[in-house]
């Protein structure tokens, strides 16, 4: 996850051009450690995605901002706009599908 300090503003995320996925969670959090494998995998299928892995927490402006209640919330973007989300995924299959979506 990266810092607060590399933490993107909401204006950067919306003006992303081409597909992009924001992963919203926390470094201890085990359904976030859980995930990762299926969330790798399905990435490495698609090279040209983004992937912006973000550090939620109280007080974190990104976050809030798309209204994240569960980690980890996976935003499928393209172009800037929110084209659909997981919540709390644990497969791998609809992490694929939303980055078809997207890609």
């Amino acid at each position: 996850m990266s810092n607060a300090a590399a933490e993107p503003t909401r204006e950067e995320v919306d003006s992303m051009q081409g597909p992009a996925v924001v992963e919203f969670g926390a470094s201890w959090c085990p359904h976030c450690i859980r995930v990762q494998p299926a969330i790798a995998e399905a990435m490495a299928r698609h090279p040209d995605v983004r992937h912006l892995k973000i550090e939620d927490g109280k007080g974190r402006r990104l976050g809030r901002s798309f209204h994240v209640k569960l980690w980890p919330t996976l935003i499928f973007m393209n172009n800037g706009d929110e084209v659909t989300r997981l919540v709390r995924p644990t497969e791998l299959e609809p992490i694929i599908d939303a980055l078809d979506e997207i890609d």
